[in-house]
Order: C-alpha cells, then structure tokens, then sequence
C-alpha cells in the first residue's frame, strides 16, 4: 500500500517555493532572463500567482534565492570562520588553490552555474550584481584577514593573481563547453586537459608563496 505524503501549511509552502525555484531553472535554460517573469514562473510551476509575492516577496527575491542555492561560492557564517581557522595555519596557501580548484571542477560538471556566469558576463541584472557582491564578501574576508599581511612586504599581489586565474578559469571552461574548442592545444574536456590545467594552477600559487 503506497504511503501517502504528509501535507500541510508548512509542508505545502515548502513544495511549493520548491516548484517556484525549479520553474525558475527550467526557464532560464530555454528562454534565459528575459523569459523569467511572473506569469511564466506561475505557470511553469502550475501555482496561483500571488503565491510568488507571498513566499518571496518579489520576483527580484526569488530569482536571486534560486541564484543563491546554485552558487558554488556560497558559504555559511560558520563555514566562512572555519575556513579562515584553517587559513592561519599557512597564510591560506592550501585555500587559495582549494578555491580555484572548487570553482574549476564546479563550473565543469554545473551547466547551470556555466549559464549563471555567462548571464553574469552578458546581462546587467541586478539579482546577478548582487550574487557577484557576496562572493566578493568572501573573497575579502579570505585577503583581509589571511593573506594580505603576509604578502604585505612581497613583490606579488595574489589579490591580482587570483583574479586572473579565476577570469581564466571563466573564460577556459565557457570557451570548451560552449564550442568544444581547445585552448593552447588542451582539451579541458578531456581527463587529462582538466588536470593539466588544475596542476598549473596549483604551480602558480606555489610560486606565489614560495
């Protein structure tokens, strides 16, 4: 005998802010942001309208909610701290190759945060400034508080070395999964491409602590 799901006020509002946000997703990979409104939201995910206004206050809300659960970057309070913790114990040599690492095998096997960073690029749209401003949240607490003392006196900036390995890394995995190309003959889509490309990386930031 099939078990029946239990329903209620809080259960029924969890499914529903559920199908709102997967409605969201489905609309984004068809039609991109220009598709994302109201009513397509709504009867994506077969809902009353009002309901979006209800459980997310606005459409703003919930594109950046859904945004924000698909993000690779994002960290909980707790987290962050434990982060920085561990940072001390080398000037956040280990985590800064762990972050780059993170974001290249993230953006790798996620098409969605793939398109989420190419909208990024292309689209001027507040819900994605907003998810570029809380990784700089991070980004800045991880340089203030880690890093920046100890490069305070040294010929290398990894402020600077970071950003243009993280653009690289955007750029590298857009590029070969959008149309297959290789770059400098690697193919990142490859086994051994991806681990190339992973072990300069960390030669990189050996370098910059060295």
């Amino acid at each position: 005998m099939t078990r029946k799901t239990p329903s209620g006020p809080v259960r029924d509002k969890e499914r529903t802010k559920l199908k709102l946000l997967s409605s969201v997703g489905s609309i984004l990979k068809k039609e991109g942001f220009m598709g994302l409104n109201v009513s397509n939201v709504a009867k994506k995910a077969d809902v009353n309208r009002k309901l979006i206004y209800e459980y997310f206050g606005t459409m703003e809300n919930l594109v950046k909610e859904y945004l924000n659960k698909r993000d690779y970057w994002q960290v909980n309070l707790d987290q962050l701290n434990e982060i920085i913790e561990e940072s001390k114990k080398d000037f956040g040599q280990q985590t800064a190759y762990a972050l780059l690492e993170k974001q290249f095998d993230g953006l790798m096997a996620n098409e969605e945060m793939r398109k989420i960073i190419h909208w990024g690029l292309s689209e001027d749209l507040k819900p994605l400034r907003e998810l570029n401003k809380e990784r700089e949240i991070f980004g800045e607490e991880f340089f203030s508080k880690i890093t920046d003392e100890h490069f305070k006196d040294k010929d290398k900036n990894l402020r600077a070395i970071e950003g243009i390995l993280v653009s690289g890394i955007y750029y590298l995995i857009l590029q070969a999964k959008m149309s297959g190309e290789t770059m400098c003959g690697i193919d990142i889509n490859t086994l051994e491409g991806a681990a190339e490309i992973k072990k300069t990386l960390k030669q990189i930031i050996d370098w910059a602590y060295s």
